[in-house]
C-alpha cells in the first residue's frame, strides 16, 4: 500500500497528492511518470511525476477529474492509500543526460498549459538546481484554474502568466506570449518545452516552428494503459510509429502528427472507435507484448 501523505484541491477538478513511494522517489527524473491504482480492480491511471522528495521518500502527483476513476481518486484524503504505484516509467527528459556546462550555454523556454504545469514544474526545478535560469510561460483558461503559481515562481528565472479571459495578468493564449517574447522583446531561445492539452501543444509547435525554435512536447495526455499494450497512445512522429508511454512521453514537437493523434484520441474513447482502430492497424495496434488484443 502507498500512503497518501497530503491531499488537496488546487483548483476546480484539479487535485494534488503527496504519496509515500521511497523507491520511486529515489530513482525518478523529470519527464517520467507513474501508474496509480486505487485497488486491485481499479483502472490503471498514468500520471506524470510533478515533484519528488528523495529524503522524505515521497512523490507528488497532480490530476484532473475526467472520468469515474479520477472522480474516485479525488475523494481520497490524507492517510488513505493507493493499492499500487508503479514507476518511474517512460523516458526522462533528454536534457537530464546532457553535459551541464553545455546546457548552461542554451536558453530554455518552458510553456505550460492548464494541468501541463504539473509536469513542467519538475523540469524547471531541475534546471534551477543545476544553476540554469529558464523562462516559463504558464497559461490557464481563467485565474481560478491556475495551479502551482508560487512554486513555479520560486524556480523560474522569469515567469509569464496568461489567462484566456484576462482574469489574471496577461490576456490571451500562450502562443501570443511566445510571439511577444521573441518578436517584441527580442528574446532568443535554443529550446522550447511545451506541455499541456494536445491542441495547445499543436499550436505552440506551429508558432515555434515558424520562429525556428526546436520544441519538445509531452504526449502524456494520450496515454491510457501506460504500458504500450492498449494502443491508445500510438502516434506518428516524422515517418515512424511511436507509443507515448514506451517511446516517450517526450518527442520532437515539430515531427508529431497532432491532427492524427487528436482524432485517434477521440476515437479511442468509444468501444466502436477502439474496434475500428484495432481492425485498421492490425498487429501494429499496440506497442507492448503483442498478446493483449489491443482493446481487451
Amino acid at each position: 500500500m502507498y500512503k497518501i501523505l497530503k491531499a488537496e484541491m488546487l483548483a476546480d477538478k484539479i487535485y494534488l497528492m503527496d504519496v509515500e513511494a521511497p523507491r520511486i522517489a529515489k530513482a525518478c527524473q523529470p519527464g517520467e511518470f507513474v501508474i496509480v491504482k486505487m485497488d486491485d480492480r481499479g483502472e490503471r491511471i498514468p500520471l506524470t511525476i510533478c515533484n519528488y522528495d528523495r529524503e522524505k521518500g515521497s512523490i507528488t502527483i497532480v490530476f484532473q477529474t475526467v472520468g469515474a476513476s479520477t472522480e474516485k481518486m479525488a475523494v481520497l484524503k490524507t492517510g488513505d492509500s493507493f493499492a499500487d504505484v508503479v514507476g518511474p516509467l517512460g523516458n526522462a527528459s533528454e536534457f537530464v543526460h546532457e553535459d551541464i556546462e553545455e546546457l548552461k550555454k542554451k536558453k530554455f523556454l518552458f510553456v505550460a498549459g492548464g494541468v501541463g504545469t504539473a509536469p513542467v514544474y519538475p523540469q524547471v526545478r531541475w534546471m534551477k538546481e543545476h544553476g540554469i535560469d529558464v523562462d516559463v510561460i504558464v497559461g490557464a483558461k481563467t485565474k481560478d484554474l491556475l495551479i502551482l503559481e508560487d512554486a513555479m515562481r520560486e524556480q523560474a528565472g522569469n515567469l509569464y502568466i496568461t489567462t484566456d479571459d484576462g482574469s489574471y495578468e496577461r490576456k490571451g493564449l500562450v502562443t501570443e506570449v511566445i510571439k511577444d517574447l521573441v518578436l517584441n522583446q527580442g528574446k532568443k531561445y535554443d529550446v522550447c518545452v511545451a506541455i499541456g492539452p494536445m491542441i495547445m501543444m499543436k499550436f505552440a509547435c506551429l508558432v515555434t516552428k515558424e520562429l525556428g525554435i526546436p520544441t519538445v512536447v509531452s504526449l502524456n495526455p494520450v496515454m491510457v494503459d501506460g504500458t504500450g499494450m492498449c494502443g491508445a497512445c500510438r502516434v506518428t512522429v516524422g515517418d515512424e510509429v511511436k507509443f507515448a508511454c514506451v517511446d516517450g512521453p517526450e518527442f520532437d514537437g515539430h515531427l508529431v502528427n497532432f491532427e492524427e493523434a487528436m482524432k485517434r484520441q477521440m476515437m479511442y474513447k468509444s468501444e466502436e472507435g477502439r474496434a475500428v482502430l484495432k481492425e485498421r492497424e492490425g498487429d501494429t495496434h499496440h506497442g507492448g507484448c503483442g498478446l493483449c488484443g489491443g482493446n481487451e
